[in-house]
């Protein structure tokens, strides 16, 4: 439970709800209020070709100078030749504001509280209001259904005295408002040329007096009201107009008790697979925020919706910070980290949606500008599956990796469910970006590199003194290209596919660069060991081998395991870990080192310095700060690893559990192979342990020194002997 006193001020205090594609943002209030309303298809513009045609025709000069280590002569021309035409793609945008005015509460109100209920995903505000010697009560809810695909506003009052007007305002881009019936109003528009058609429409029922009037919709002196919000665009359906009327008339049709009713059903069956419970009041933050980062999957992330962008679903600009695109360098990645381990396995399905939506586009990419086969992102993508480079800035824009990332979330997610269906159905799309690299990686002194590439979005110091970003076989083009291949190879087998590509993967895998350490000890970041411009700095590319991916670990690479430490305290030193998403990815990291103790101080440094007070993450932009729901979904992954770690061969039980968390239990993390695990500890030991196969399962699980071999038909629950 999130809880104020008073109705929001900003957006920082505002409580979100979502259905997937359907988002708000709830400010309350007494006497005016605003809801804040967001549908994931509202981007501006059309699709356009950005491909810049100047790009194939110079790859072989680009690549040529950087080979020949001048670098700056490299990055002019790939400003030019290689940057999108236009440099950016399209925006997210805030769909309206719902704006009320109450005619007769004033400030004669008391005892107001607004809470985010995270047990039955919905926001209450409950206040007294006195009129003379009477007083009267006041309670609102706001949900967003995912069964019916609304939003809803229902008011009850303990007498006939709910009056207000309201209407729906958006600061542009729209054509019409007005009467959509005698008892809605509605706003539509089209955003840009040829871009998407929405219509949004606002319905009320109430047993007060019920009448539109211009563009306002008015009730008066009512006891009860519920109000119905359906909006729908022209990217989903050509018939998105009927599709609002529709669900309007749906939920007219049915009583706010039986709408209520499913919503909670819904969202608790996948709500209350997980809980978590740690002992000792000091330990409350971080089970409400493990909770309220699932929330806000559930509620920004669902079939038949988009994948959650750089703001989820839940954004108050027409021209948000980095657009609020999918930013594929880590961000949109991290967004889906705990999808699978925090039992939210279907909240992960819009993000292979977008993914197969994205490979038409880059095959395009690939073969105009690189000459190649397959398919390629680089590192922003749009609702539209852009994948040419997005902006004019050196140490991020030229990087091929981005689809490759988000291909490696494939292997993941079928290891998890062992969902052969879906395998079958993206085996197509791992294959398109395998086969990119076939054709796009060059050989050099013996190893097949990426070139050009950057270290996202990182800059190193020559010998000379001056400055680069471009490079060829950048760590973390070596570390994601050795999951991508894996994971081919795997999904090949699997599928029982063996032929010359196949062949060609493992030849390759057999020849990426190696996992290298510099000479201070830390992993090293690039093919040689530069001196960073900014050691600190917020990315820390290099360690994608340690976390996501587990090619560093403490059992098996030791050596590089203390690299990996060396590296993180290098980061730390100076600065690192200043953004969100940045301090999230530093707790996965230190989990992985077996590091409880580093691992909450810096949870507790999320919390504290980047987190707003609705529990939205912040990231620092200019003067002030904007919210970004990576590091919310980055820091409960990054909690479930504090508790179990798990690969394909082995569980780690209680791995990084700090020395504040001396008691507690979790109960639903799910392990790789279609299983779930529940734990409970007492003075910092393991009492009880049970893992519960969904289909017959055989692994190791490691605690305290000590090897379980466990054995499971399908159906049945393990108890492990701690």
């Amino acid at each position: 439970m999130i809880l104020f006193h008073k109705a929001a001020d900003n957006f920082s205090e505002a409580l979100p709800v979502g259905n997937g594609r359907l988002g708000a943002m709830i400010y309350g209030g007494t006497e005016t209020e605003t809801v804040l309303l967001n549908q994931d298809s509202i981007w501006y513009g059309a699709s356009v070709d950005r491909i810049n045609p100047d790009a194939r025709g110079n790859l072989e000069k680009v690549r040529s100078l950087i080979l020949s280590g001048n670098i700056t002569e490299a990055e002019d021309l790939l400003r030019c030749a290689f940057s999108g035409t236009p440099q950016s793609q399209r925006p997210y945008q805030m769909l309206a504001n719902m704006e009320i005015t109450y005619r007769n509460m004033g400030k004669r109100v008391s005892d107001y509280h607004r809470i985010l209920n995270l047990e039955e995903g919905m926001v209450e505000e409950c206040f007294n209001y006195r009129e003379g010697t009477e007083q009267y009560q006041m309670r609102k809810e706001y949900l967003a259904s995912f069964p019916m695909g609304i939003l809803v506003i229902h008011m009850k009052a303990s007498g006939p005295w709910i009056s207000f007007e309201t209407l729906l305002r958006r600061k542009r881009f729209y054509e019409n408002a007005g009467k959509l019936d005698e008892a809605a109003i509605y706003i539509d528009g089209t955003l840009g040329e040829d871009g998407v058609k929405f219509l949004l429409g606002m319905g009320v029922k109430a047993d007060g007096v019920v009448s539109v009037l211009g563009e306002h919709l008015l009730v008066k002196n009512a006891s009860e009201v519920t109000l119905y919000i359906s909006c729908e665009t022209s990217f989903y359906s050509d018939y998105f107009k009927e599709e609002v009327g529709k669900k309007l008339a749906a939920a007219y049709d049915k009583e706010y008790g039986e709408i209520r009713k499913q919503h909670v059903e819904d969202y608790r069956k996948l709500y209350d697979r997980v809980s978590l419970h740690l002992e000792g009041e000091e330990n409350n933050y971080a089970q409400e925020y493990f909770q309220f980062g699932r929330y806000l999957m559930i509620s920004g992330s669902r079939p038949g919706s988009l994948p959650l962008n750089l703001q989820g679903i839940w954004n108050d600009s027409m021209m948000p910070p980095w657009d609020s695109k999918y930013t594929i360098n880590i961000n949109t990645q991290m967004n889906y980290w705990p999808a699978e381990v925090c039992n939210l396995s279907e909240c992960h399905l819009p993000l292979f949606e977008h993914l197969k939506r994205m490979v038409p586009k880059g095959r395009k990419v690939a073969e105009r500008m690189y000459g190649c086969r397959g398919f390629v992102a680089h590192h922003n993508t749009d609702i539209w599956g852009d994948c040419a480079p997005q902006d004019i800035y050196v140490p991020a824009t030229y990087w091929v990796m981005g689809a490759a990332w988000l291909c490696t979330h494939i292997w993941n997610h079928y290891l998890y469910t062992l969902d052969g269906d879906f395998l079958k159905e993206m085996y197509p799309t791992i294959k398109e970006s395998v086969l990119f690299f076939h054709d796009f990686l060059i050989e050099d002194q013996g190893e097949m590199v990426t070139c050009p590439s950057v270290s996202p979005e990182n800059t190193y110091i020559m010998g000379n003194g001056g400055k680069g970003c471009i490079c060829a076989g950048a760590a973390m083009d070596n570390q994601i290209l050795r999951d991508l291949l894996e994971g081919f190879l795997k999904a090949s087998k699997a599928l029982n596919i063996r032929d010359e590509m196949v062949e060609r993967s493992v030849w390759m895998l057999n020849r990426i660069s190696p996992i290298r350490i510099g000479k201070y000890g830390q992993i090293m970041e690039w093919r040689e060991d530069y001196e960073e411009e900014e050691p600190g700095h917020r990315h820390i590319s290099q360690l994608y081998g340690l976390h996501p991916a587990h090619q560093i670990t403490v059992d098996k690479t030791p050596e590089l395991a203390g690299a990996a430490l060396r590296t993180l305290e290098r980061r730390l030193t100076y600065g690192g870990g200043h953004t969100g998403w940045s301090c999230a990815w530093i707790v996965n990291l230190y989990a992985r080192l077996s590091n409880g103790e580093k691992a909450l101080e810096n949870l507790e440094k999320l919390w504290k310095n980047s987190t707003f007070p609705n529990r939205m993450c912040n990231h620092p932009l200019g003067d002030g700060y904007a919210f970004q729901i990576d590091g919310n979904l980055g820091a409960i992954a990054a909690i479930s690893e504090m508790l179990v770690q798990a690969d394909e061969d082995k569980i780690l039980l209680l791995p990084a559990l700090p020395s504040k968390w001396a008691a507690g239990c979790v109960r639903g993390l799910r392990l790789p192979h279609n299983a779930e695990i529940s734990i409970s500890w007492k003075n910092h030991r393991a009492v009880y342990c049970a893992l519960k196969a969904y289909q017959d399962y055989r692994g190791k699980l490691y605690y305290q020194g000590k090897c379980h071999e466990i054995m499971i038909k399908r159906g049945q629950t393990f108890i492990v002997e701690v």
